[in-house]
């Protein structure tokens, strides 16, 4: 039995486990914002449906130039995508041939596009008994030897966020061995505009970073990301994009969203909230629990995390297994933080069950 590699798409998942679907089904496999899109997209609608009329700007704006205002960057370190994960993809196709690390447990995609890219991928592993926290003396003599190295921060599937001493010795390092740092920041604006790396990126023509609008603005549907790194950089994989990658509506509702300040500091507090909540839920019934930074956090129960896993999908609840994260292995389970209705909801049929076993 093969699970899906992803998160979201519940009727995907309970076929492929040969389980019935119940009527209503409650996923936190998937990390989006529980508020949904902001109100400025919903009311903005039916103006926006104008501009299926039209073919796209090719740079994609005006979500280029609004990004470059909004992390105070040039327009020309800008290369937005359809999704950060056409953004991964075409990456992944710059280092066709070459040696590439990953740090493990990480997000799939990384390795999956590499893969397909005939990249020699080699995986560095994040230590269980350690926290799985960064192994930097496995990084540090690797790089040498690397033509590039991925980076998830916060990690997905961890939660956990390097600190900015261990990005800048890490990105020093592989400034100094000529080996690209691509810094997957999809969760950050969970977390602190401020902890981003981006205002460093204009000393570091090796760094790339990848942003998702999906995860925080709660528009999975429309696909779009982007990525800063040195002009240099975009201007060359700006040559290896397809035309028009990045559709009218979606760079319209960009814009939207770059300017929602409030929406995202009550995403960031809610987030908080329900983090803390489930942490100290979980613990007291015995489960380990990483320290997320992230709009989620990954549990090992001390019982088997697969019937759990299994248990509560047949209750409509949606949990996102670890199957295909390396070093997780299925014994870790990983929690998106939703609404507060629904993690109640969540955290009484937990308790049921850990009462039962």
């Amino acid at each position: 039995m093969r699970l899906p590699e992803h998160g979201a798409n519940s009727k995907r998942l309970y076929t492929s486990m040969n389980i019935s679907m119940p009527d209503e089904v409650l996923d936190f496999s998937e990390n989006c914002n529980p508020a949904g899109p902001p109100s400025s997209v919903v009311e903005a609608w039916p103006t926006l449906i104008s501009t299926l009329n039209s073919y796209p700007d090719p740079d994609g704006q005006p979500f280029r130039s609004a990004i470059a205002e909004f992390h105070q960057v040039d327009e020309q370190q800008v290369l937005v995508g359809n999704g950060a994960a056409d953004i991964l993809s075409l990456l992944a196709g710059t280092y066709r041939g070459k040696r590439v690390l990953l740090i493990d447990p990480t997000f799939s995609e990384y390795r999956a596009t590499l893969e397909v890219n005939d990249a020699e991928v080699v995986s560095l592993q994040a230590n269980e008994t350690e926290g799985f926290l960064l192994p930097m003396r496995q990084i540090l003599e690797a790089l040498p030897e690397a033509d590039a190295l991925y980076m998830c921060t916060p990690n997905n599937p961890t939660g956990l966020l390097p600190s900015k001493d261990e990005l800048l010795t890490i990105v020093d390092a592989a400034k100094k061995s000529s080996t690209d740092v691509v810094l997957d920041e999809a969760f950050i604006d969970f977390v602190d505009e401020s902890k981003s790396f981006i205002p460093h990126v204009a000393n570091y023509p090796n760094v790339l970073i990848v942003r998702s609008m999906t995860k925080m603005y709660a528009i999975p549907g429309i696909r779009l990301g982007y990525l800063i790194a040195h002009s240099e950089r975009i201007n060359t994989l700006a040559q290896r994009a397809s035309h028009w990658h990045v559709n009218g509506l979606a760079a319209e509702i960009g814009v939207l969203c770059l300017k929602e300040k409030t929406y995202r500091q009550q995403a960031i507090s809610h987030a908080q909230m329900e983090r803390v909540k489930m942490t100290q839920f979980l613990r007291s019934h015995g489960c380990e629990v990483l320290n997320s930074s992230a709009n989620y956090l990954v549990m090992k129960p001390q019982q088997e995390a697969k019937k759990l896993y299994q248990d509560l999908l047949k209750q409509g609840i949606v949990l996102r297994h670890s199957e295909n994260f390396r070093g997780m292995d299925g014994r870790w389970l990983r929690i998106g933080m939703k609404s507060e209705p629904m993690m109640d909801t969540l955290r009484e049929a937990m308790d049921q069950w850990f009462k039962q076993h």
